[in-house]
């Protein structure tokens, strides 16, 4: 089982587990956790804390999650306190799921080697540029991670680890043919049924609502009708890229810079090579032993693009004849690399290296050499760095004036803008999820509603919102959160309670209707007694969308009927009633090859199931303290 375990967390599962991980922070970062001090932990799972700091970051990652899915809609669903609750509570099962399974991991000994670790950092795609790793872009990444390469590795060891056990249960998870045929027909299977409908809308008129209930609803409601807090606010958004140089670059100083930096205009030689690989994993003697007889072939004359074809077990490559494209040095394994800048001339070839792949025989088939790229190839990218350069310097010298100016004089910001060479803008009065860029970040809101700059009105110290891009705030109108008046809710709570009792009385219709049934009389001729509406669907099928879900939902788990159809009362999540007829069954019959997608997602719905149960086993075996509210903020 860990042998198995194990290969698993090589496979594809565990890479899309990663690459999820990785995409989540390199998203969100976890910059912004850090300074929390709190020890009062989330959750204890047999002992060990899941602590304030590892909530906040897991919430903020699947928070920026769930921007980048909604767009501009996610500040409309945010509002909602019950949406963020039922987040909130979802990170802290997912944090005591992973708690759970790094306890299992460890009981078991699992752990992933620095090799492992070495290979899913070079094969992870947002460290490569170009399909290839780029160490600076890894850096830059982590970097924004707020993570050091020896930090990270152990987070990404820890990661690893966890996935071989998720590993081990989907990739080991599988449905017979029986189950596969069984689950589609049953998928398929359609159902015909009769039903009504008692719309709440057509009882409406015979409800009443008083100005005391109104009043009464009011006074047990009144959380249901704040008006939120507001906020107006002055600011200066001092941002380099917008900054207007008092004097032009010269074409004196783009070649002075050029002259000075030609170093870093050498393009390194390239090489265009071709390979013939051998796999080792399995028998090394005999891998050797085919190498060496391929490069006896070719001393004799043998076609290198023919023997690739033929022989190489990198498949990609092999159909182009062996052809990898042009590399440079400190892209390839070393050893592999030694021997392909070692050969000389057009169509050498090497003699067997082997590399962590296994044996190659390596042809040289194009050379290009180092070569520097001339003036006026780069000097518009050279005069578009030097202006940026200039206004970096004049942004930093900006910015701190302006700083200073701020503190000094703390009651406005004029004097700050004046020096800044921009001018105070102002925004309306929103509430605070409404903020325009560039205050909508989480430091600036911080500002905006700490107790300097909220209550004693003073100016904000300066923020720093993107590279070389700070913001200084200060507020001009502050409305705080306060319930609105009765007569501005009036009438919403009026339609509220109409809409309410009217559902109510269609239930009851609906009930009572039932129990004539019950009592023997038929569902036609309930519909010509109260000139309702007979509905019918001859072939209901699970996934009808013309028809209530509601209904759907519930003729799928009716009883098959024998001689007389089964009547049942449904209550529609609309406040509406349905009474629903089951007349027939039809069960489908699947005699055609089931298609590779259907035979996946029923797998993988199965595959779902049985983690589930994984982790209800888990969580019933350890001692587990979960608060009752999680009081975590945002």
């Amino acid at each position: 089982m860990l042998e198995k375990i194990r290969e698993g967390s090589q496979g594809p599962v565990a890479k899309i587990i990663l690459g999820a991980v990785i995409l989540s922070f390199a998203l969100a970062g976890i910059g912004g956790y850090l300074g929390q001090t709190t020890e009062q932990p989330v959750a204890e799972v047999n002992g060990v804390k899941i602590s304030q700091t590892e909530f906040s970051r897991a919430f903020q990652n699947e928070r920026a999650r769930l921007e980048q899915q909604f767009g501009e809609y996610f500040a409309q669903i945010a509002a909602d306190p019950t949406y963020m609750a039922q987040i909130r509570q979802g990170v802290v099962d997912r944090l005591v799921q992973q708690e759970l399974q790094t306890q299992l991991a460890a009981e078991l000994g699992l752990r992933v080697s620095d090799d492992s670790v070495r290979k899913a950092i070079l094969e992870l795609p947002y460290f490569q540029i170009g399909g290839q790793f780029n160490n600076d872009r890894y850096l830059q990444v982590i970097r924004q991670m707020n993570f050091q390469p020896d930090a990270f590795r152990e987070y990404l060891r820890e990661e690893m680890t966890r996935s071989q056990l998720i590993s081990a249960v989907a990739g080991t998870d599988f449905a017979l043919n029986s189950e596969l045929t069984n689950a589609v027909a049953l998928q398929q299977q359609t159902r015909n049924i009769d039903y009504v409908v008692i719309s709440k809308e057509s009882l409406q008129q015979n409800v009443t609502v008083t100005e005391q209930e109104i009043a009464d609803y009011y006074d047990l409601n009144m959380s249901q009708f704040l008006a939120p807090e507001q906020v107006s606010v002055n600011y200066i958004d001092l941002n380099a890229a917008n900054l207007t140089l008092e004097t032009h670059v010269s074409e004196a100083d783009v070649k002075a810079y050029y002259d000075q930096n030609k170093a870093q205009y050498v393009e390194p030689e390239k090489r265009r090579v071709s390979h013939i690989l051998i796999d080792n994993s399995e028998d090394d003697d005999a891998a050797k032993a085919k190498a060496e007889d391929l490069l006896a072939q070719l001393q004799q004359g043998g076609d290198f693009a023919a023997l690739a074809e033929s022989s190489s077990d990198d498949t990609v490559s092999a159909e182009m004849g062996g052809d990898l494209d042009w590399i440079e040095r400190d892209m390839m394994d070393p050893a592999f690399e030694d021997a392909a800048f070692a050969l000389a001339n057009k169509g050498d070839f090497s003699d067997v290296v082997q590399s962590e792949f296994g044996y190659h025989i390596i042809q040289l088939t194009d050379i290009q050499s180092q070569q520097v790229k001339a003036y006026d190839t780069v000097k518009a990218d050279l005069r578009a760095e030097l202006e940026r350069t200039e206004k970096v310097n004049a942004f930093y010298e900006k910015q701190t004036e302006m700083g200073a100016i701020a503190f000094e004089i703390s009651d406005t910001l004029v004097d700050a803008a004046e020096v800044a060479g921009v001018e105070v803008q102002t925004t309306a009065l929103v509430d605070r999820n409404s903020l325009p860029a560039p205050l909508n970040t989480p430091a600036v809101l911080a500002a905006i509603f700490s107790p300097d700059v909220l209550e004693d009105k003073m100016n904000s110290e300066v923020i720093e919102v993107g590279d070389e891009h700070v913001v200084l705030v200060r507020v001009k109108e502050h409305v705080p959160a306060a319930t609105k008046a009765l007569a501005d809710v009036s009438e919403q709570i009026k339609a509220r309670l109409v809409s309410e009792k009217a559902s109510e009385l269609a239930k009851e219709k609906a009930t009572t209707l039932y129990a004539e049934i019950e009592a023997g009389k038929s569902l036609n001729d309930l519909v010509t007694e109260q000139s309702l509406e007979l509905r019918q669907e001859a072939a209901l099928t699970r996934q009808a969308y013309t028809v209530s879900p509601a209904i759907v939902q519930h003729a799928f788990k009716m009883a098959h009927p024998t001689d007389t159809p089964v009547v049942e009362k449904v209550d529609l999540n609309n406040g509406d009633a349905a009474i629903v007829a089951l007349k027939t069954v039809t069960n489908a019959t699947v005699e055609d090859e089931i298609d590779a997608q259907l035979k996946q997602n029923i797998t993988m719905a199965q595959v779902n199931k049985n983690y589930m149960v994984f982790i209800e086993a888990l969580k019933a075996n350890a001692e587990l303290n979960l608060p009752k509210a999680q009081a975590a903020t945002e």
